[in-house]
């Protein structure tokens, strides 16, 4: 997989496109053997974090903001965090380091967190670091690779999420069946896109995950070039840290690990049969792994290049003029813009 490359930007008079991505992201650790269903999260490349809890519209040269829904952070549903921040636990693209090991990941959090989320994560008494799933906020390059589904937006939609965000109540709701990260990434690019994205009740069983946000929304944009699709890849930083593994859904993970699916064929053959048939009709998505690779600019415009790619060419700029639909909700229900279950 090509390295990341980091170029620097010439920034022309015509207007600079804006856009939301679902961020789909492998699992790793120990967690991935039992739920290898993964993260996800949103990126936003025009709207920036005021603070962890609040939203702002980029100033130039800023890169966006990545929100995600967690659980017991805080007392938090969302905290939002700058793009470099989440991939790589930095300020600028100078400190972003070509490898990685266990110590100097738990080092650029600590120091992330103690710059930017004490307010959310503060010390002990003794000033060590918490305990929690705080580090989830930064870094997650570092432990894995994620995999970005691009779509446009416009000045006034990025508007009216950040002035939604802002003013609606904010207190942890997280709920692993209906309510967990994969439905906040649904829930908010169908404010944008209007029934893009909707639950698999046949491969996942109805439970929102993230392969099946990133599945819906790469169909969803290859039926309607009109909303600009782009896809690219972060590679997992290089080092010593174990690799993540390959992203499932629901039924997938109960037929590939043979701690489920042995006793589940012995037990129950017909339902296996019937998961089987689910999967090969409604599941099989594979993430784009021959994407191009996320370039980051000294502009919030945000591009992509590979070495591997062939469509586009490496270092071809994916933005495109601004985009002519507008399909805001303006619903207040944080987890129902369209009505969807």
């Amino acid at each position: 997989m090509a390295a990341i490359v980091f170029a620097a930007a010439v920034v022309f008079a015509a207007p600079v496109r804006a856009s939301v991505a679902v961020l789909v992201e492998e699992p790793y650790g120990q967690m991935a053997r039992m739920n290898p269903t993964g993260h996800s999260a949103v990126y936003l490349d025009h709207v920036c974090a005021d603070s962890p809890i609040k939203l702002r519209s980029c100033a130039p040269g800023e890169l966006g903001v990545v929100i995600s829904r967690y659980k017991d952070i805080g007392g938090y549903d969302w905290l939002a965090t700058p793009l470099l921040g989440y991939l790589y636990a930095v300020d600028s693209v100078d400190e972003i380091p070509m490898t990685v090991d266990k110590a100097a990941e738990d080092r650029l959090r600590d120091a992330y967190r103690r710059e930017h989320f004490l307010s959310i994560a503060p010390n002990r008494e003794d000033g060590s670091s918490p305990e929690g799933d705080w580090y989830e906020l930064a870094g997650s390059a570092y432990d894995r690779t994620l995999y970005g589904f691009q779509v446009k937006t416009t000045a006034e939609q990025d508007a009216q999420l950040i002035a939604l965000f802002n003013d609606r109540r904010n207190k942890q709701r997280y709920n692993g069946a209906f309510r967990n990260c994969a439905d906040f990434a649904r829930v908010t690019i169908n404010r944008f896109y209007p029934y893009a994205v909707k639950r698999n009740f046949i491969a996942d069983l109805g439970i929102t995950t993230p392969k099946q946000v990133g599945r819906a929304l790469s169909n969803y944009g290859k039926h309607h070039p009109e909303a600009g699709l782009t896809e690219f890849v972060v590679p997992q930083i290089a080092g010593s840290l174990p690799r993540s593994h390959t992203i499932k859904g629901v039924t997938e993970s109960l037929l590939t690990r043979k701690r489920y699916v042995i006793p589940l064929t012995v037990i129950q053959p017909v339902m296996t049969g019937i998961l089987f048939v689910a999967y090969m009709g409604n599941g099989r998505f594979e993430m784009p792994k021959d994407a191009p690779v996320l370039s980051l600019r000294a502009t919030p415009q945000m591009v992509a290049s590979s070495s591997i790619a062939t469509t586009p060419e490496a270092g071809d700029d994916l933005s495109s003029p601004e985009p002519a639909i507008n399909n805001t909700n303006t619903s207040d229900s944080p987890d129902q813009p369209d009505s969807q279950p």
